[in-house]
């Protein structure tokens, strides 16, 4: 009888688009809570602890970051956990087949939920293929330090959409049999003395801002592991914070699923992190006497001598057990383990690769139209810099490539050698200093895309040989990287030289590009970032794609942009700043542990509309080939206090397009809220000439503030300002009000 009733539950899922064939279904909350509790009763204190941390970095027999055993007797299988920012990869992962997707931040910029879901679905059928059953990805703490970094693991700076696009994300994952993770739980915002930095932040910026995205992955996504962070929050490591990890997660979220620590020194201390509500340590060990990385680890005989001397009740220690149980059993881990040795559709993955990259590149200056390229034209197009001849960037450190390796050096597998191989300014140098590259080649493309073209490629490290040879092409189009990695943040955002990052720049590229466009027809700059970018140069050159960390179908995916094949629709999902001196932080301290958020609700592009600062480029910005107008803005409201925000979308240009509609919301005065909010928005494919009716529901959570008085979300009353266009600085924003009636949620 369970074998027919899994027959038909995986039968229905199938006909409602949910899961593969290969994908068990989802237990019930009853059925998982029923045999976690059984198996609970009747376990070993050993077995118990044994399922509450990692065995050891390097133990794992599918290799990865971490490696729960089994317990056989019980039917329990082990746990593999990889690695999966943006693909199968990281550290310890043995060379295979598994794609690398553009990073998270480009994910973002495409503002596609649909996208986010299939994103996540790949990742986890090969996370599978490779033997884990967990997903180590998921990063959603918000940009407000743009030189974080790990900006690039991340998904912007705006907590609705980071926390939509990773809901949508973790369903993906989930739906394959795969535990998905959001991460680092919470106000990880810099990698500058990143295991001992104190992020003090008031409770109403906390809960609207840098937690708002995880109660929405929570909530919306159902994610079933959450990773708390190597820093202090208001004075209290993450991991041992009780009032994140029980009463705002568990207690009044109602997560049920696992809380696990960050890797190597998120814990410092046993009894304090199981209490506060941490489930599960990582990577963990055999022998918590031993020194892994100068510190201890806390979970195996530590945690056992407090059950049994009475610190840690026995009580706490079975809900520890249990709620990763119960995430086994929910997300189909225990009815259909994954095994390594599987197979990977290649060619789906990658064309699933190529077009997240190509709805993530964003078009931020196309001066007289000088792109799309003509492909049948017998032009002459010079490549300049970056790489370009041989692949793309990718971010480093366990949320980057799959060729990162955890040496002094990138592996064999990368395409560009490394020019000073060095550790990072972190204060625990576990991450090379040296950028990687996936073998994805624009030259190559360019040349396949457009073979009536003359095009020829300059290395960049001699900028009048550059500039020459742009004199004489028809395009000059110079490739600009910045490379960011975990364990260490950006100098700066201007473009890194061969001073501010020695290992990986040979030459000035500020300099490469007054150069070229000083002497070339028409000068293109790609960029190949992980975060935000100053351009002194901006006004010199004829337009600008930023195509960030585009993965390993960067190239063709690049050739199908700036030839016209596709469309660029990408929309910043992080402010570009003029200068640096226009950020609430005006620099990272390389010595005080306290990091003050004393901007507070003026986060992101909150800060520009509060203090009047005018971007480089601003939060939802992004061109477009063709033109697209909005107009007849209403607003209704239900009697459940929803609003519809309603307009017309036209696409008045010449080719078809996708534009990024979005909702700003204007709170009333009272509320004490910056002037506007991202609610809403919606991605819209529209023919040259057509025009369609949208319609876009904004939940009341969206419109809510949080009180710290009663300690709840509120709905203001009065009167709501909505304003609807291509960008948080849309040129013509188009204007509606409604008025509703406060009440908690």
């Amino acid at each position: 009888m369970h074998y027919a009733r899994l027959s038909l539950l995986t039968l229905a899922l199938l006909s409602i688009g949910f899961g593969s064939a290969h994908a068990a279904p989802f237990a019930t909350d009853a059925a998982a809570d029923a045999q976690a509790a059984t198996w609970v009763r009747q376990m070993t204190l050993d077995e118990k602890i044994q399922l509450v941390h990692g065995a050891g970095m390097g133990v794992s027999p599918v290799g990865g970051a971490s490696y729960i055993p089994g317990i056989p007797r019980l039917g329990i299988p082990a746990l593999a956990s990889a690695d999966s920012a943006g693909g199968v990869g990281g550290l310890n992962v043995p060379d295979s087949k598994a794609t690398q997707f553009p990073a998270p931040l480009a994910l973002a910029a495409s503002w596609n939920p649909e996208l986010a879901h299939a994103y996540g679905r790949q990742i986890a059928l090969e996370l599978r293929a490779l033997g884990f059953g967990e997903g180590l990805g998921g990063g959603i703490d918000l940009a407000r330090e743009p030189r974080n970094g790990r900006t690039f693991e991340y998904m912007g700076e705006d907590p609705v959409l980071a926390g939509l696009l990773s809901a949508a994300r973790t369903r993906g994952t989930q739906e394959q049999n795969v535990i998905a993770t959001v991460k680092h739980f919470a106000a990880n915002d810099q990698e500058t003395k990143r295991f001992t930095s104190n992020s003090i932040i008031d409770e109403r910026t906390l809960r609207e801002l840098s937690l708002l995205p995880f109660e929405i992955a929570v909530k919306d996504g159902g994610v079933g592991n959450v990773m708390c962070s190597y820093n202090l929050l208001n004075g209290i490591k993450a991991c041992q914070n009780p009032y994140l990890l029980t009463d705002t997660l568990k207690n009044e979220w109602g997560f049920k699923g696992t809380v696990q620590s960050d890797w190597i020194a998120a814990v410092n201390d046993t009894v304090p992190a199981v209490m506060a509500g941490l489930d599960e340590e990582e990577p963990g060990s055999s022998d918590d006497n031993a020194v892994i990385y100068g510190v201890h680890s806390h979970f195996n005989q530590w945690l056992k001598a407090a059950v049994q001397s009475g610190q840690v009740p026995m009580s706490r220690l079975d809900d520890m057990v249990a709620r990763k149980l119960r995430t086994l059993v929910k997300f189909g881990i225990v009815a259909n383990p994954p095994k390594a040795g599987g197979t990977i559709d290649v060619s789906a993955a990658r064309a699933l690769a190529q077009k997240v990259a190509e709805q993530s590149m964003v078009l931020l200056k196309n001066h007289q139209a000088a792109l799309p390229l003509d492909p049948g034209a017998a032009q002459t197009i010079v490549l300049i810099g970056g790489h370009a001849d041989v692949g793309v960037m990718a971010g480093g450190g366990s949320g980057g490539s799959g060729v990162q390796s955890s040496g002094a050096a990138p592996s064999a597998n990368n395409p560009v050698a490394c020019l000073e191989p060095k550790s990072s300014i972190g204060d625990m140098h576990m991450m090379t200093g040296c950028a990687t590259y996936f073998t994805s080649s624009p030259l190559a493309a360019f040349k396949a895309r457009a073979p009536k073209a003359n095009i020829s490629y300059v290395d960049g490290h001699d900028a009048a040989a550059a500039a020459n040879a742009a004199a004489k092409a028809d395009v000059a189009i110079v490739f600009a990287t910045q490379w960011t990695s975990e364990d260490m943040d950006l100098p700066s955002l201007a473009l890194p030289n061969a001073k501010t990052d020695p290992a990986n720049q040979s030459y000035d590229q500020e300099a490469l590009i007054r150069a070229v466009a000083a002497k070339s027809k028409r000068t293109i700059v790609v960029l190949e970032n992980g975060s935000a970018v100053t351009m002194p140069w901006l006004t010199q050159v004829s337009a600008v794609l930023d195509a960030w960390y585009p993965g390993m179908e960067g190239g063709p995916a690049l050739a199908r942009v700036l030839f016209g094949d596709v469309n660029p629709s990408g929309k910043l999902p992080l402010t570009f700043p003029k200068a640096e001196t226009d950020l609430p932080q005006k620099q990272i301290s390389t010595t005080s542990l306290d990091v003050v958020y004393k901007e507070g609700l003026q986060m992101g592009y909150r800060w520009y509309d509060a203090r009047k600062i005018e971007p480089l480029f601003a939060f939802g910005y992004g061109l477009s080939y063709t033109r697209f107008a909005y107009s007849g803005i209403k607003s209704h409201t239900d009697a459940q206090g929803r609003v519809t925000v309603s307009f017309t979308l036209k696409n008045t240009g010449d080719r078809a397009g996708a534009e990024v509609a979005q909702v700003y919301a204007a709170l009333p005065a009272s509320a004490g809220e910056p002037p506007k909010r991202l609610v809403g928005w919606k991605k819209v494919e529209l023919a040259a000439g057509l025009a369609q009716r949208i319609d876009i529901d904004i939940a009341p959570q969206r419109l809510a503030i949080w009180n710290v008085h009663t300690h709840q979300w509120q709905l203001p009353a009065g009167r709501y300002g909505f304003e609807v266009g291509g960008s948080s600085r849309a040129v013509e924003p188009l204007l509606t009000e409604t008025r509703l009636t406060g009440s908690m949620l």
